[in-house]
């Protein structure tokens, strides 16, 4: 009898620990944002193999994932006059103020997932006041560090972008995700990509349709995931093809791998607002 009341007591505290554990992981809302196109851009700098008569151009872009509470954008694109000089980017529209589209200000924004320190993706970090940035660990020290040690290992990281993410680490406003498969927020999980920087990552959102994973430059377009191609900047292409080949095991369904520079993005998904789709 004092066996099976111990046994009714342990189940009663255990059973609260467990529920609350097994409580359902948030869904989430994804928008894309067109806010710029490079025009004229080669697909053979985009898809191994590809013509080099071949051009496009590219959308550039950034995601917004709401729910939970949070308005959370993966990567910020760029502002600084410097590319702007070197690309001449058209339709061009501040990544701070493209967010106005779905009626949000710069300080709405709560956090900004950096999937790499290429210029294009990390140079807005800074112009959301009240985020938290969000990028792998490795990435910010060896860019920080080791990178600048040789000129030929920080191609397309910009230095005002190095030094803003290291102002916004000594204001607290940095979390620093420690390698593969780390859930950065509830229900948004993060994992390491290819080779295309020192440590890029892609994430996987859970949606009401499951995962949709948001490659960014681990598959710029989606000629990429049809033909198994590699992107064709990478320091590695079998790391690039095996983050490929994880992305359809993770995603709910291929169609839900969204690539980080396909124009055909903004035709697959319908349209919100102007330059604006709701991926899921």
């Amino acid at each position: 009898m004092i066996a099976l009341r111990r046994l009714a007591f342990a189940v009663l505290c255990v059973t609260p620990f467990l529920a609350l554990h097994a409580q359902p992981k948030p869904q989430y809302e994804i928008y894309a944002i067109r806010y710029a196109t490079v025009p004229g851009f080669a697909v053979s700098g985009l898809v191994e193999g590809a013509d080099p008569s071949r051009k496009i151009d590219i959308a550039m872009m950034v995601w917004l994932i709401r729910g939970n509470g949070r308005n959370i954008l993966f990567d910020s694109g760029f502002y600084r006059d410097q590319f702007m000089k070197q690309w001449h980017p058209t339709d061009y529209v501040k990544p701070s103020e493209a967010v106005a589209r779905l009626g949000l200000k710069p300080e709405d924004i709560t956090d900004v997932i950096i999937s790499h320190m290429h210029w294009d993706h990390a140079d807005g970090m800074d112009l959301f006041p009240k985020a938290k940035i969000w990028l792998q660990k490795d990435e910010l020290e060896y860019y920080a560090g080791e990178a600048w040690q040789s000129r030929r290992t920080h191609g397309g990281i910009d230095l005002d972008d190095v030094m803003a993410a290291v102002k916004l680490n000594t204001q607290g406003r940095v979390g620093l995700v420690n390698g593969d498969a780390q859930e950065i927020l509830p229900g948004i999980t993060a994992y390491t990509g290819g080779k295309h920087t020192y440590a890029s990552q892609f994430i996987a959102v859970n949606t009401a349709v499951g995962a949709v994973v948001l490659a960014s430059d681990n598959m710029y377009l989606y000629e990429n995931l049809e033909k198994h191609a590699a992107i064709a900047q990478t320091l590695d292409r079998d790391s690039n093809l095996r983050a490929q080949d994880r992305m359809k095991q993770l995603a709910a369904d291929p169609r839900w791998i969204i690539p980080g520079h396909d124009p055909l993005v903004m035709t697959k998904f319908p349209q919100v607002a102007p330059g604006v789709v709701k991926i899921q």
